[in-house]
């Protein structure tokens, strides 16, 4: 089983989608059980005594548009103990690389990378909708990002 943590910084729009979006498209190809599908904020800004707050509206609202239900997605903190238990963690942005490196302290194993690297736009941070209100944008990139990332799995026979 491949164990795959998406990241970005509050955990409520970015990360989610991209987890949500990931299990509809492994679901879809009969391999759910081939995965283990989480993700997880480097802040704690949505999340307050304990309890994160649920995925963004606007966000939900553009999975739901797909046919994607992210229905009692909470808000967690990536913690540094997650290193030895997930096999990839898949970040975002820049930004996010940068402060998984904070909580991680190193990456021996090369298991940190960034979502649009599985695309044909590699290097590219995937478009924060928490600003720009675009959550159509960040869908079609989190949505290619997450296929390339399961066809180049296939390919590699990881799964």
């Amino acid at each position: 089983m491949t164990k795959i943590m998406f990241v970005c910084h509050g955990n409520i729009c970015r990360s989610p989608m991209a987890e949500f979006i990931f299990k509809d498209l492994i679901n879809k190809q009969g391999r759910g059980s081939d995965f283990l599908v989480c993700s997880s904020a480097t802040s704690t800004e949505e999340i307050w005594g304990g309890t994160g707050n649920p995925v963004y509206p606007p966000a939900a609202a553009e999975l739901k548009r797909h046919g994607i239900s992210c229905e009692g997605k909470r808000a967690v903190q990536l913690k540094k103990s997650d290193y030895d238990k997930y096999d990839l963690f898949i970040a975002m942005d820049n930004m996010n690389v940068r402060n998984i490196g904070r909580i991680f302290g190193k990456d021996p194993e090369g298991k940190v990378c960034k979502l649009m690297d599985f695309t044909d736009r590699k290097g590219r941070d995937v478009a924060d909708p928490w600003y720009s209100g675009e959550f159509g944008v960040a869908y079609r990139d989190i949505y290619d990002g997450c296929t390339g990332l399961l066809e180049q799995m296939i390919e590699r026979q990881r799964i």
